[in-house]
């Protein structure tokens, strides 16, 4: 019989933005699953030690990101998972999911506008 791994209480609301679920349906069969397990931890830790805060300082334009809330992209090989993590609200909110190359981070602007209300 099996040993039952002992799960983690959840410390944050992981909550995924609607074109979230039809990027993850359109990606590669072992990059889908390795994906909806690293979304699903991030509700234990918001911050795993391979993910990087984003530096918005390079960007053309001005993106306005709410006080108490940190932007991260988590890396899985050449795909990147851009999240919001809110503090005081203890929630993740998952922007989107993209192919690295070619993606720059140009639409930032427009991912975060609905992390304002």
């Amino acid at each position: 019989m099996a040993k039952r791994q002992k799960r983690r209480p959840v410390a944050y609301q992981v909550l995924l933005e609607p074109r979230v679920h039809t990027q993850r349906r359109k990606l590669p069969g072992n990059v889908r699953q390795r994906v909806k397990r690293a979304i699903g931890a991030l509700a234990h830790d918001p911050r795993p030690h391979h993910s990087q805060e984003l530096d918005l300082s390079g960007l053309k334009g001005q993106v306005t990101i709410p006080e108490g809330v940190e932007l991260r992209r988590l890396r899985l090989e050449h795909w990147r998972v851009l999240y919001a993590v809110d503090k005081d609200w203890q929630a993740v909110t998952v922007l989107t999911v993209r192919r690295r190359p070619p993606y720059d981070y140009e639409d930032l602007e427009e991912l975060v506008t609905g992390l304002e209300a």
